[in-house]
């Protein structure tokens, strides 16, 4: 049986490093201890959370009253052509695993922080691909009937950070199987490192914040006009980037309390010094509204804010 912890810090678990503790917490190292942790969870009546990677995610200072399961799973295996992966594997050593096998084409997205599941579940991307550019199939427990089902690719009805899973809470991802293009495993490697580099210089990896915090918005053709004039770039879907409009809101390094609008990348709401969820939210909440009032375009989050 799971072993149900009590008062268990989360902010360490988190890449914002932010919030309280749960009140009920246990760790899913497999698909049975997530059905037990479900199990329990039901049997006593308490309300449940899914936390994974702890990117992309802002717990309240407060903390959790019901019961956090935090999945931990980690197996995976590389076929010739693919990846079967578990929900709580990281998502960088998937692809570094899979470009010491020869395969690769997603290199572009090592630097994501996460798991493959909950990439899977906001349809993660940069510079370009997506997950969803990779999945054939997912496999998931539904809370509601107990039943475990396989969902095709089109049945995840991926669209920009979006999917089936992410549209219903009640689906718990357990594992993914991914197809891949057969790579020279030192090129694979070399283009991974770059990507990293890349990030690292745009001042977005491994600092203390969930990711972009809004998803990029489809604009008006004037806005998009403007942006494909200044940055000599075509834009993706009729969206531009959250970080150019908050730039050109004025509120590029706005601070409040220790959370700051990054200066490197406006989009990155970070954690500078020991900011309160309540801080990132209110900054949050003035960049939504400058950015409004400059451009009449609403900024959506796309971290998961608890």
């Amino acid at each position: 049986m799971i072993e149900i912890k009590e008062h268990v810090p989360l902010a360490s678990l988190t890449t914002f490093e932010i919030g309280g503790n749960a009140r009920y917490f246990a760790e899913a190292k497999n698909e049975n201890d997530i059905q037990d942790a479900m199990s329990w969870a039901k049997e006593h009546g308490k309300p449940y959370i899914i936390l994974a990677g702890g990117s992309n995610v802002l717990v309240p200072d407060e903390g959790i009253e019901g019961l956090v399961i935090n999945i931990v799973s980690q197996k995976f295996d590389i076929s010739e052509t693919g990846v079967h992966a578990e929900a709580g594997c990281n998502l960088l050593q998937l692809i570094r695993s899979a470009a010491d096998a020869g395969l690769g084409g997603w290199e572009k997205l090592g630097g994501i922080p996460g798991t493959i599941g909950g990439a899977v579940r906001g349809n993660a991307g940069a510079f370009g691909p997506e997950i969803k550019d990779f999945v054939t199939w997912v496999r998931a427990l539904d809370v509601s009937t107990g039943e475990i089902r396989e969902f095709s690719n089109p049945e995840c009805e991926f669209s920009y950070r979006m999917s089936h899973f992410k549209k219903h809470p009640e689906l718990i991802i357990f594992d993914i199987h991914l197809q891949l293009q057969k790579m020279n495993s030192a090129e694979s490697h070399h283009h991974i490192e770059e990507t990293i580099q890349d990030r690292e210089r745009r001042h977005i990896q491994n600092v203390r914040a969930a990711g972009s915090f809004f998803m990029n918005p489809v604009v008006p053709d004037p806005i998009r006009e403007m942006f494909e004039k200044e940055k000599q770039v075509k834009s993706r879907e009729g969206r531009v980037p959250a970080g150019w409009l908050i730039e050109k809101a004025g509120m590029k390094g706005a601070r409040v309390g220790g959370a700051e609008a990054s200066v490197q990348h406006p989009n990155y709401l970070v954690n500078a010094d020991e900011a309160t969820e309540s801080e990132v939210k209110e900054l949050a909440e003035q960049i939504r509204k400058a950015v409004f009032e400059k451009f009449g375009v609403t900024l959506t989050e796309e971290a998961v804010v608890w």
